[in-house]
């Protein structure tokens, strides 16, 4: 996306929008349907997929490591300042939770110490699509891709399909 790994551009939150429509136009062109495609997103990416998907039906949603807004999300390190007001790029994921029709894996570390576990957590209570969860003790903000992170992910895909 702009702004990443020498892309050019500033990364803001229309221009990212944009950019993930322009990557599911680019794997439509190439004869993959969207009911075909399960979204993955990680810390911001998950702002980026739950955009996505709240505005088409996809075959699944994974989020690693989400956050409820960036509002919110900012107002834990900044409590005294009127984020609110500040803010220009609000991703406020809690919100579309409710347009998605797609299955959702919510996967947080509750040591995260960049996005709280407690924002993960509210991500999957308030979502009322089929809904799994992968919630490990130790992991941080990234997370460890060890076997029993890996089998939750095989069982999503299995239940998608």
């Amino acid at each position: 996306y702009r702004g990443f790994s020498g892309n050019r551009g500033k990364p803001h939150e229309k221009g990212l929008y944009k950019d993930s429509k322009a990557a599911k136009l680019w794997l439509n062109k190439k004869n993959i349907l969207d009911e075909q495609i399960i979204l993955y997103g990680e810390s911001l990416g998950t702002a980026i997929a739950i955009d996505l998907a709240a505005k088409n039906n996809f075959a699944g949603i994974i989020l690693e490591s989400p956050f409820t807004s960036m509002t919110e999300l900012a107002k834990k390190y900044y409590p005294y300042l009127p984020v609110n007001l500040i803010l220009k790029d609000k991703f406020d994921s809690i919100k579309k939770l409710k347009l998605i029709d797609a299955p959702i894996l919510i996967m947080h570390g509750k040591k995260d110490k960049i996005v709280p576990f407690d924002m993960g957590l509210k991500i999957y209570e308030s979502s009322n699509n089929p809904k799994f969860n992968y919630f490990i003790d130790n992991d941080d903000h990234m997370m460890n891709f060890n076997k029993d992170l890996i089998n939750s992910l095989k069982n999503f895909i299995k239940f998608i399909n």
